[in-house]
């Protein structure tokens, strides 16, 4: 048992943004044991990148590119930092997440605390071996949200495999309004010209709300393939407050993740998958928690996956089970590959 077992009792004891913090305390300074290779069968070749897995950390967990290594130890096939502002910015008041352990989601509105552009950077000039994505959105008080996007692109550029762009955050306000026609358009537009004036030349993901409507989903995707965005991440929070839900923080503002998330980014992942045709890269994240909900979104279109809340509410030990349950899953139903199974579920999930 390694040390972030070992004490994952204790933090769960704690308040949700304490516990937080203590994870991220303990990877730095006791880092995991290097976790066994993954199946080979589980490796997936994308936007020109060899994953291991399609296992990845999503953003919102190692928020300044403290603890990318230790993650990996874990046994990601790739870990996400950020989301990181040019300038550093505390987020919204405290108390700003909430553990709805009865729903198995979490409620946060974090706001995009983070210490900026230049501390994350001196991190990741000594970056890990592994493949890192680097999430990057807009100072709050911003006078031009799109050159902050811009800005982030060529400052991470040198030092990330991809970079994601994020417009679907519910906790800055007027954000989301950047996934309209005319924003999208001109913000992935100066984003991938900041692209390809840096050098090396490195893959641009956008990560979309769950709560857009047909009109919106169809301008952005039309608006993807026209400028030749490389992936998609399917899904951040959402605003909607299912009816199910029993926890007493139900009805706290914010992005609702986990469980209750799954269904309703599963359905969209695949209408992505359907529309988009394999011309551009998708990663599924919303509601993944163990091996069948990460096979589920394979199947449904992801290239790759993403968790967070699933492992903030069950443990390090996800990693694993999630990597054992692809396998198993892969050899079970005679494919080469896990890759085999991507989309072979799209038609069935779209229409669900």
């Amino acid at each position: 048992m390694n040390v972030a077992q070992l004490f994952a009792p204790l933090v769960q004891r704690l308040p949700p943004e304490t516990a937080h913090r203590a994870a991220i305390l303990g990877l730095k300074f006791a880092p995991p044991p290097a976790a066994r290779a993954a199946d080979p069968r589980l490796a997936v070749s994308v936007v020109g990148l060899r994953f291991p897995n399609p296992l990845g950390l999503a953003a919102g967990f190692d928020k300044n590119a403290e603890v990318p290594g230790p993650m990996l130890r874990l046994g990601f096939g790739f870990v996400e930092v950020g989301t990181l502002t040019p300038k550093p910015q505390p987020g919204n008041p405290r108390p700003r997440l909430f553990r709805l352990r009865e729903d198995g989601a979490v409620v946060n509105r974090f706001g995009f605390n983070n210490e900026g552009f230049d501390r994350a950077r001196a991190r990741l000039e000594r970056r890990p071996k592994g493949i890192l994505g680097v999430n990057v959105g807009a100072n709050k008080d911003a006078a031009d949200r799109i050159a902050d996007y811009a800005l982030g692109v060529k400052t991470f550029a040198p030092l990330a495999d991809y970079l994601t762009i994020n417009v679907s955050s519910p906790n800055t306000p007027g954000l989301r309004d950047l996934q309209r026609k005319d924003a999208f358009d001109g913000l992935v537009a100066r984003a991938l010209e900041a692209r390809d004036e840096t050098a090396p030349r490195r893959p641009l993901f956008v990560k979309i709300a769950p709560d857009l409507d047909d009109r919106e989903l169809a301008d952005i995707f039309a608006i993807l393939l026209a400028r030749g965005v490389d992936g998609l991440i399917v899904s951040n929070t959402t605003v909607a407050r299912p009816a199910s839900l029993r926890s007493p923080h139900r009805a706290e503002a914010g992005g609702l993740s986990g469980r209750p998330l799954f269904a309703p980014s599963t359905r969209l992942l695949a209408r992505a998958r359907l529309a988009l045709e394999g011309r551009v890269a998708l990663i599924g994240c919303g509601g993944v928690a163990d091996a069948d909900s990460a096979l589920a979104k394979i199947e449904a279109g992801a290239d790759l996956v993403q968790l967070y809340t699933g492992l903030a509410l069950g443990g390090v030990v996800v990693v694993a089970a999630i990597l054992d349950g692809l396998a198993g899953a892969v050899a079970a139903r005679g494919a080469a590959s896990v890759a085999a199974r991507t989309g072979t579920r799209a038609r069935e999930w779209a229409q669900g």
